[in-house]
């Protein structure tokens, strides 16, 4: 009687290939802690130094919103909302050349997707820091940047949400005759507008973010607010701009779920 045959879950060769992914994992672990000079003795202290910074942030300088932070924290908001409707001004067209089922010339596209590339590739405080270099420190530095740096996850996913769209309505138009612009707004827009005005929403509460963060550079809106306060060791209003910042990204959250769900 010819023995039972063995069930194996993975092949010799699975086998050395995950031995060899953990291998490599591990290896590259060991190699990046030994790069970044982790020093023990600041990794030991932290606990106590954040229970340190907690202690001089408390109280909250609570009489400094009204004074100091109110007006950046608007500013804040408007750079997001203008940095957004400007992301999405130049990510519809970008997203237009993009698509391969609307621009058929392989050229357009390489150069739609060289765009949208070269947009997510630059952090957006690298886009602050040219842009306040250019227009100098302020909102509009700021909205620039937040626009150029969301160009590319808009139009990336305009274009996805274009190829995605049935081509039956899109033919019947073109075999009735209908211009172009007709068959962009009657077979394509029913299609993506949930996608469109989905990207809209999730861009802005991204760029609300963002916008709190760019200040750092001088491009305007409560992270300058934030920078000041830390060069000059103020601790309890550094609480006060952190709770703020905090609270603002919360309703925004709060903000873009509830309007999801009412248009989308």
């Amino acid at each position: 009687m010819n023995d039972m045959m063995k069930w194996e879950r993975f092949t010799p060769a699975e086998r050395l290939a995950r031995f060899s992914f953990y291998l490599c994992a591990v290896a590259l672990f060991m190699w990046s802690v030994r790069t970044v000079e982790v020093i023990p003795e600041f990794l030991y202290d932290a606990p106590a130094q954040v229970q340190d910074l907690f202690n001089r942030m408390w109280p909250l300088d609570l009489a400094y919103y009204p004074v100091g932070l109110h007006v950046p924290l608007m500013e804040t908001l408007h750079i997001a909302t203008l940095g957004t409707l400007l992301a999405i001004v130049l990510a519809v067209p970008v997203g237009l050349m993009g698509a391969n089922n609307i621009t058929k010339m392989p050229l357009l596209n390489w150069l739609a997707k060289l765009i949208l590339v070269s947009s997510r590739t630059v952090n957006s405080l690298v886009w602050a820091l040219l842009f306040v270099a250019m227009f100098g420190p302020g909102a509009l530095a700021g909205a620039v940047a937040i626009g150029f740096r969301s160009v590319g996850f808009c139009g990336k996913l305009i274009a996805e949400a274009l190829e995605e769209a049935k081509e039956g309505p899109v033919e019947a138009l073109k075999a009735a005759g209908a211009p172009w612009p007709t068959v962009l707004l009657k077979g394509y827009w029913p299609q993506v507008a949930p996608a469109f005005w989905g990207i809209l929403l999730f861009r802005w509460d991204i760029n609300v973010r963002e916008s709190a963060v760019i200040g750092l550079v001088g491009a305007g809106g409560i992270g300058m607010a934030l920078d000041t306060a830390l060069n000059l060791f103020e601790w309890d209003r550094v609480g006060v701009i952190l709770l703020c910042i905090f609270t603002i990204v919360i309703l925004a959250e709060i903000f873009v779920t509830n309007i999801r769900k009412r248009i989308i």
